[in-house]
């Protein structure tokens, strides 16, 4: 059994060979807030935030995961299973594709 920490870096990494790298942008002139705060630092603050909220919630549905896997004393996997396996996919991806957006 995979520990869970090289789980969630393997979900991560699982569709990185899929995506090439986004070329070099441009930099863009700085637009400020009304409140004179920079709006793309503001965007990185808010989109860390909900990186770091994610990431527990992938940490925790495959905690989630490894305890059902274990728990079946077949080798039959049931559907609700399938199913978090699923989830996790997902919202790794949408952690994966968030963190590019920024690279």
């Amino acid at each position: 059994m995979l520990p869970m920490g090289l789980l969630v870096l393997l979900l991560l990494g699982a569709g990185a060979q899929r995506h090439p790298q986004p070329p070099d942008k441009p930099d863009k002139p700085e637009i400020l807030l009304p409140s004179g705060k920079n709006q793309r630092e503001e965007i990185l603050k808010l989109d860390f935030e909900k990186t770091k909220t994610e990431a527990a919630e992938l940490a925790e549905l495959a905690h989630q995961l490894k305890a059902e896997i274990e728990k079946n004393e077949r080798h039959v996997i049931d559907m609700r299973t399938l199913k978090k396996a699923e989830e996790i996919e997902k919202l790794a991806r949408r952690i994966k594709d968030r963190m590019r957006r920024h690279y």
